[in-house]
């Protein structure tokens, strides 16, 4: 990616709120809600990234239950500095929600640059099942109306599926994704490949974080995802970019690397915290 056509941040954002940055987990299972810290690093720059440095942090926040539905929080500021040695900092704020049938997905993400707000994108998704589709409503950056194909997933509903398959033993998993990214506009295209399960007791191979020792207990499996553009053929397809994570059970990822092609970065686990799920109100008869 050259850094003048695409700015890092936006492109961050794409990767935080399609689900696996953070965490995800199954539908059968509900999400775990908890709040984990992130550090950021630049693992290579190649020709033509703009890129020589790059630092960061991310906070990301999950609560809600499975009754209930999820609410997803997170913050992602990153240093980074180009080849002629001017720095720049992005500050990228997230919030969405979404029901875990998959029907709703409610969406708010804004980007700063050298503390100036410079982009927002504002609203909600419905899957209109009767009829086939889903119906978009942007009221930021302005007011617009897309219908897409009912086909395409959300974040938590895409993350829970691609758990759901790991778990089956499936190998590969292909679908399209609705994540809010590239201004609320943009479907992709996903292919992940599941790799062999490790067994319980992974995760103490792994560097010691604080709070994470419940992953001592569970599964986890490689997972390698690619993103692409709709309407390419995928066997001739180069993917806009790929993600490498390691999955646990419960749906927290560990070992994060991104690679967008001109410049790759890894996401370190820092610091997690599991949190109460809401309660769940019963329906009054």
């Amino acid at each position: 990616m050259i850094i003048g056509s695409r700015s890092l941040a936006a492109w961050l954002l794409a990767l935080i709120t399609a689900g696996y940055m953070p965490a995800a987990a199954a539908e059968s299972s509900g999400l775990v809600p908890h709040r984990a810290v992130y550090d950021i690093t630049l693992v290579e720059a190649r020709p033509g990234s703009g890129i020589s440095e790059l630092t960061g942090r991310m906070v990301y926040e999950l609560t809600g239950s499975e009754c209930a539905g999820y609410t997803q929080n997170m913050r992602f500021v990153t240093r980074s500095t180009n080849q002629e040695g001017e720095a720049s900092i992005s500050d990228l704020r997230s919030s969405s929600s979404e029901d875990v049938p998959g029907d709703r997905f409610r969406f708010s993400n804004s980007q700063y640059r050298n503390d100036r707000h410079v982009e927002q994108t504002v609203g909600e998704a419905v899957r209109r099942r009767n009829a086939g589709e889903i119906r978009v409503e942007l009221t930021k950056p302005k007011k617009r109306v897309i219908k897409l194909s009912d086909d395409a997933m959300f974040p938590i509903q895409h993350s829970g599926r691609l758990l759901a398959a790991a778990r089956d033993g499936l190998t590969v998993f292909s679908t399209d994704l609705f994540d809010a990214s590239e201004k609320g506009e943009k479907v992709y295209a996903t292919s992940a490949f599941i790799g062999a399960r490790h067994e319980p007791g992974y995760n103490k191979s792994l560097p010691a974080v604080p709070g994470a020792e419940p992953l001592d207990a569970l599964a986890a499996w490689p997972i390698a995802l690619s993103y692409y553009e709709k309407g390419k053929d995928l066997e001739d397809a180069v993917p806009s970019y790929e993600l490498a994570f390691v999955l646990f059970d419960n749906g927290v990822s560990r070992r994060i690397l991104i690679d967008y092609g001109n410049f790759s970065i890894r996401g370190e686990l820092k610091e997690i915290t599991f949190l109460e799920p809401d309660k769940c109100t019963p329906v009054r008869k």
